[in-house]
């Protein structure tokens, strides 16, 4: 896929005729599960849960993969809408509705926070108080549940079930098949509750307290469900998609706490070690990982390794977070899109000046070069945000600019995204740009084989993509080569006669590349009209270097600024190759006010209107980074 964009990127739109739609870009996330997926499903090890007999008879090649964005974007790949019991993963999302009803003290009274370094369905109580050690294992999921209050009509479990739903965005029901299969050969959760009783942990008559919590188990939830509540805790407790504050952050912090080192049961160091994201698995099949701020993890896939958590759950989980870099460590930042702004370059034109032809062919088609400026940390957050607009691209759009230079961090993960981004981009006959000041993206990109045109300004990246736009959609008299002053903008809009009597007023110039034909500090010294070739203008930037402006192309004229301040030249004008110009000098233009004063007005009047037409296209960039 890489080896075939090689030439796309570095000049893209010279690869295909003018079009208006270009195929869907694909995205790299969406590849890289596939990848994953196809790779794992060939893991046969383990057996799907069957002491629960209504669960049995799953089906061990079931296997979805589902990553859910904090603001509620899914990937998804594989059974993801394959329905299955929720088991132990309901434990976290009771314990929260817990907390919630009773506050932090009185939970903790009851349960610990401790991890127990046993099995979901080792007994794992305090000595002398009966207390278990958290509530990710069974003694301690059921005294959590015992502490969900009924309120307002509704029972306890109708409460814990609507919380769910709330977490999900959908309304989730309960298999009263495998509710009843639970109730009737879940010998060791009806010994732990009554254990719990006589502590006096529950407080109440444990029979209604076991059939509460067989039933959550026995919500059916598929992985899109698990993901999105995965999501939910990940964006503080508020479901992304409906907005609704499920949960408020100080549960929200215990529960992921808890999840983080108690979750996985007897596996959780191992599994904080090698995938670092709070988890949580149920022997249904189903595992969720959550990664504050960024996304929520889930995978469905029913055969389990010794501690009850799916095979593939755990290898899928293990894979993300090396390839993706979750680990806590590594994403610690709470993620946020990287993208602070979105805009075609007829918002934020370049200083070009350019003839009324090639103005007309950037009012039709601008639309088509996209600005994506981003800022902050490009960790798998920031980056997921942007190959995902960049995947969203509208079909008419074959020129993306990425604006990095407010980039503080650029990821590994970022980078071979990036990379596969502008693979996909040349492969449905776009291109990627890049203004990247200090090169670490294109440096990158480089040593993938791919060569991506890079700018050290946002101005230059826009001219590229305007001189491609031209070049695609423009005629070819739209740039001459050629243009006498006559003919120019400034003096077109002269009588035929008096542009002639002008032009011939001028003398003619020529320099090499790189030669200097105005300095800053210089005085004015005249109209400057570019017959052929290409000037830059510069001002020096407060650290020394220099920062570029525009460039000028034949038709176009420089030099008449000077007048706007002190008669002195404000920016360095160099020859970008080979120049020729014809030049109204300062005497002869004071000769032409006394000779002819009408006509030293009329040409007065056309440079102000030309220079006026100039300003007003440095003041629509200035008033974009402004509201920026």
């Amino acid at each position: 896929m890489r080896s075939a964009t090689v030439s796309a990127a570095s000049d893209p739109s010279r690869q295909q005729a003018p079009s208006s739609i270009f195929p869907p870009v694909p995205s790299p996330i969406d590849a890289y599960l596939q990848k994953i997926h196809s790779e794992i499903a060939e893991l046969k090890d383990g057996k799907p849960y069957s002491n629960i007999p209504a669960m049995a008879n799953v089906d061990p090649n079931n296997f979805g993969i589902a990553l859910a964005t904090a603001d509620g974007f899914v990937y998804e790949i594989g059974d993801t809408r394959e329905e299955f019991s929720i088991q132990s993963i309901s434990k976290p999302f009771t314990y929260g509705l817990a907390l919630a009803d009773r506050g932090m003290e009185a939970v903790d009274a009851k349960v610990d926070v401790e991890p127990s370094g046993d099995s979901f369905n080792e007994i794992s109580l305090a000595e002398g108080t009966g207390r278990p050690a958290n509530a990710m294992i069974n003694a301690g999921a059921l005294t959590a549940t015992s502490l969900v209050r009924g309120s307002g009509g509704i029972t306890r479990f109708n409460r814990i079930l609507n919380t769910y739903s709330a977490f999900a965005g959908r309304q989730l029901s309960v298999s009263e098949r495998t509710y009843r299969s639970e109730l009737k050969s879940g010998h060791r959760n009806h010994a732990l509750a009554y254990l719990l009783r006589s502590f006096d942990i529950i407080e109440s008559d444990p029979a209604p307290v076991i059939k509460d919590y067989f039933r959550q188990c026995s919500v059916m939830v598929n992985t899109l469900d698990l993901a999105m509540m995965a999501a939910t805790l990940a964006n503080s407790g508020r479901n992304p998609l409906s907005g609704d504050q499920v949960l408020e952050i100080a549960p929200v912090e215990r529960v992921l706490s808890v999840m983080a080192t108690c979750g996985m049961y007897d596996d959780a160091g191992a599994w904080l070690s090698s995938v670092g994201m709070p988890a949580k698995s149920g022997v249904g099949g189903g595992t969720i990982a959550v990664l504050p701020g960024q996304v929520g993890l889930a995978v469905y896939s029913p055969p389990l390794d010794a501690h009850g958590s799916s095979v593939r759950g755990v290898a899928t989980s293990q894979r993300i977070s090396h390839d993706m870099q979750l680990h806590f460590v590594r994403a610690a930042r709470t993620g946020r899109s990287a993208i602070r702004n979105v805009f075609d370059i007829t918002a934020a034109p370049s200083g070009v000046r350019r003839t009324d032809e090639a103005s007309e062919v950037l009012r039709s088609h601008g639309h088509r070069a996209r600005v994506l400026e981003l800022n902050g940390d490009l960790l798998f957050a920031g980056a997921e945000s942007v190959v995902r607009a960049v995947s969203g691209l509208e079909d008419d759009v074959e020129l993306v600019v990425l604006d990095l230079r407010s980039v503080d961090e650029v990821s590994g993960v970022a980078l071979r995204l990036f990379a596969e981004s502008a693979a996909m981009l040349a492969g449905t006959g776009r291109g990627l740009v890049l203004v990247d000041g200090e090169g670490t993206v294109a440096e990158d990109l480089s040593g993938r084989g791919l060569e991506v045109p890079t700018f050290v300004t946002r101005n230059a990246a826009v001219e590229y993509c305007e001189s491609r736009l031209i070049d695609s959609y423009g005629t070819e008299l739209i740039m001459p080569d050629v243009m006498e002053p006559v003919d120019s903008p400034a003096l077109r809009q002269l009588a035929p006669e008096d542009a002639a009597a002008v032009q011939e007023r001028m003398l003619e110039r020529d320099y090499d590349d790189g030669d200097v034909i105005r300095r800053v500090g210089q005085r004015f010294g005249g109209v400057f009209f570019i017959v052929s070739g290409t000037v830059t203008t510069s001002m020096p930037a407060p650290d020394g270097s220099r920062i570029k402006l525009t460039t000028l192309g034949p038709g176009m004229t420089f030099g008449e600024m000077a007048l706007a301040e002190d008669r002195r030249q404000e920016t360095t004008v160099k020859a970008g190759g080979r120049l020729r110009l014809k030049v109204l000098t300062a005497d002869t233009m004071e000769s032409l006010e006394e000779e002819n004063p009408r006509l030293a007005v009329e040409l007065w009047k056309a440079l102000t209107r030309d220079a006026y037409t100039r300003v007003e296209q440095y003041l629509r960039e200035s008033a974009l980074r402004a509201r920026d």
